[in-house]
């Protein structure tokens, strides 16, 4: 295995597992004589309970208990979930109403749990359910980005869940006024269902003394410090583990109520239960993402170079917080609200609104994708209204590379970047001079030709600490143990190759450790882009501990000065010596010896600084004006990740991303009727992008390294998604501009565009 810095695409290591059915995810490997939990949901919206009976339901076949909220309290629980807050711009903090784990005196929502039973089998379980006797009166539900309505939460009048402002609103406007040129848009970004792969679910089991809980999350800790919180337990007699994940996409990171109430129930009865949700379950209690409206604005001098930039956006928050949705919708947002331009003024207001519709707000990709969606969107917008070229004005307002490192008006402060080389290779890369001829065909079919350019930046890190722990073992393999989660990303692979790269280690005698509260002591979970980037940082210092603490050992095997020997990432050597060990035989020197102070080593490090991946997506489409249809007909990527560990990994993260995004851009949405109820609630009413909507798509990088981390490198998880929504409706708009549309926002679904088009020919008429 070379050094790292030589960027090998590895294959997964993992693959051969899941692609052969070995995969371990929670639903597989729940004891089974584990009972079965189904959580009766509410059928409306919005409404008051009247009536709530589970004597006949506790007497059924196979039921071992029905439980509702008042039995959680009565019990002595903390029956409720956390959510955040962040300040308003009079300086108050954000609403904060209790969300139950249990509905009780009120429903919020379609699918919020009111009992749960848990039975023998999950057929008798269901056959329980309906015996439960529901009523409720009906309130109306709120559904509105706006304030006021039904109210859903006395602790949040008008539904205001929080008023937020970050930036100079006054400078702002006096640039406003003094500008040139402005130039605003209103931008819709639609609600999306996260839609991972595997289900949420879980499985919790109590030895009499302490309690395990498995999960399929995107980290273990959270979920341990709040089974520890809700069930008044102390964290040291709380384990908590990730198996296999099938997807998380930040929707996995929150939590939820079903794992903490499986957890009690195991400990109540002292018996396993288990818990999986279906298609539709999930759709209507996961967190969902995005949902919010936009009005943005440039200001321009002269010259075209832009001068100030101002959002007012109104985002869906939910019918409750969660542990993340207020920050997501806010500080996320913000620290990517300039892009790569050189702005120096500027002011973003957000409203959060209470809604009926899902439980709360989460994200796919959050805060990033539905910033640089509505300055990318607006960027193109104003070139069309300027005069230039979408390349020309982004060149004009670039932050230039002599200007790192480079604090945003936002008050983040971008280490490095080379935006005019990466915008130049896409250029060439996607072939934006061919366009032309590649139109002439599209008009000769009938069709409509557009291209739509992003160029964006996000910001990775989350937590910026994190732990590595090396072992050996006594069968001569090695274990790494990480405090992050893989939910699809590859770190098996990852994770083994860098430590592989470091040590001379063979990737095969590597094995990853995650997602065990006992067997890892701390760690920050998946999320945020931060994983590869701060798990390998740890895993750097753990190497460099290893070194320091063998080399005396090997010196005096060798029968010379510590000082003179030196491991060249295979072997330690040192000159007169014809002893030169790799680390695995070093390793059973030690054991031999009885050196088993030689045998585990871990050290924690904190990144000072977050890294900021960036690039451009080039995105073609063909619009079929007589039937609205869109089709996505070329896709071009140009990154800058700094320096690469495994390119392929990488690329892979790119093209799920860019799905992910087009699938937003042209076909996914949420859609409720005026009574809250979701209309779409299963795969044959909300559209997924298929192989056939998705083209090759070309990737390339151009790295910048990062100056953040010692490896510079710069996170790559959610990149595509960031850049592709935008990408692709720009292309869009491009299509349908000369045609007379002007306002065009996702998703683009054949009828949506079809009735832009015959609005346009309306209106020209």
């Amino acid at each position: 295995m070379d050094k790292f810095g030589k960027s090998q695409p590895v294959k997964r290591l993992e693959d051969t597992r899941f692609l052969t059915g070995k995969g371990q995810y929670v639903d597989d490997i729940a004891p089974k004589n584990a009972l079965h939990a189904y959580f009766l949901r509410s059928p409306v919206a919005h409404g008051v309970v009247t009536e709530l009976d589970i004597a006949d339901a506790r007497e059924a076949d196979g039921v071992a208990c029905v439980l509702t909220q008042a039995d959680l309290l009565a019990a002595g629980l903390e029956a409720n979930l956390p959510g955040t807050q962040v300040d308003n711009r009079d300086g108050s903090k954000g609403a904060k109403p209790e969300r139950p784990l249990l509905a009780a005196e009120r429903v919020r929502y379609v699918g919020e749990p009111i009992a749960v039973i848990v039975a023998e089998s999950m057929d008798q379980a269901r056959d329980a359910a309906e015996m439960i006797m529901f009523d409720y009166d009906d309130l109306d539900a709120h559904l509105a980005l706006a304030r006021g309505g039904e109210q859903l939460h006395d602790e949040a009048p008008e539904n205001l869940a929080f008023d937020w402002g970050l930036g100079d609103e006054a400078a702002t406007d006096a640039a406003f006024e003094a500008a040139a040129h402005v130039v605003s848009l209103e931008v819709g970004d639609n609600r999306v269902i996260v839609n991972a792969m595997e289900p949420r679910g879980a499985y919790a089991e109590w030895d009499g003394s302490r309690l395990h809980v498995a999960s399929n999350g995107q980290g273990v800790w959270g979920t341990k410090g709040q089974v520890a919180r809700v069930l008044k337990m102390n964290e040291d007699d709380v384990r908590v583990t990730n198996p296999d994940t099938g997807g998380g996409f930040g929707m996995k990171a929150m939590i939820y109520q079903e794992p903490l109430i499986v957890a009690y129930v195991a400990k109540m009865l002292d018996k396993p239960v288990r818990w999986i949700a279906d298609r539709t379950e999930s759709m209507l209690s996961d967190n969902a993402g995005r949902d919010l409206v936009s009005l943005a604005e440039l200001a321009f001098d002269e010259n075209l170079k832009a001068t100030a930039y101002r959002v007012k956006s109104v985002a869906n928050m939910g019918a409750y917080n969660s542990q993340f949705a207020q920050a997501i919708q806010t500080q996320l947002f913000s620290r990517v609200l300039m892009g790569v331009y050189d702005v120096q003024t500027t002011w973003l207001q957000v409203d959060g609104i209470y809604t009926n519709t899902t439980p709360v707000d989460a994200y796919r990709g959050a805060g990033r994708p539905e910033a640089i969606y509505v300055l990318e969107r607006l960027m193109d917008r104003a070139a069309r209204e300027l005069g230039v070229s979408g390349y020309e004005l982004r060149r004009r307002n670039f932050i230039p590379t002599e200007a790192f490192p480079y604090k945003s008006a936002t008050d983040e402060t971008y280490d490095v970047g080379d935006f005019d080389r990466v915008l130049s290779r896409v250029e060439e890369f996607g072939d934006v001079s061919g366009f032309a001829a590649r139109e002439a065909e599209s008009v000769k079919a009938g069709k409509l030709r557009g291209a739509g350019l992003c160029y964006y930046i996000e910001s990775i890190l989350g937590d910026p600490s994190e732990s590595a722990r090396v072992e050996f073992n006594d069968d001569g393999t090695v274990s790494i143990y990480v405090g992050t989660q893989s939910n699809g990303q590859g770190h098996e692979t990852v994770y083994a190759q860098f430590l592989s790269d470091q040590t001379g280690i063979p990737t095969e005698m590597i094995e990853v450790v995650q997602g065990d509260s006992d067997r890892i002591k701390q760690g920050g979970g998946t999320g945020g882009s931060r994983s590869v980037t701060v798990q390998n940082t740890a895993t750097l210092a753990t190497v460099e501990t290893m070194i320091k603490a063998f080399t005396p050992y090997i010196a005096d095997k060798m029968g010379v000065d510590a000082a003179d020997v030196s491991f060249d990432d295979e072997q330690f050597r040192a000159e007169g010596s014809n002893l030169h060990p790799t680390f695995l035989e070093a390793a059973e020197m030690a054991r031999a010896d009885g050196r088993v102070d030689l045998m585990v080593h871990e050290e924690r490090t904190t990144l000072p600084a977050r890294s900021f991946p960036n690039g451009a997506h080039l995105a073609e489409v063909e619009v079929d004006p007589e039937t609205g249809q869109v089709s996505l007909e070329k896709y071009t990527v140009v990154d800058d990740f700094g320096n690469l560990i495994n390119p392929m990994l990488a690329e892979g993260q790119v093209h799920g991303g860019v799905a992910q995004g087009i699938g937003q851009a042209l076909m996914e949405h949420v859609v409720f009727d005026d009574d809250g109820q979701l209309l779409t609630a299963t795969f044959m009413d909300y559209a997924m992008p298929r192989a056939s909507d998705v083209p090759m798509i070309g990737f390339a990088t151009e790295a910048v390294p990062s100056t953040a981390n010692i490896m510079g490198m710069k996170g790559c998880g959610e990149a595509g998604t960031v850049g592709a929504m935008a990408a692709a409706s720009n292309a869009v708009q491009d299509a349908l501009w000369d045609a007379g549309v002007r306002q065009a926002d996702m998703p683009f679904t054949p009828h949506r565009v079809w009735q832009m088009l015959n609005e346009a020919k309306h209106t020209a008429g």
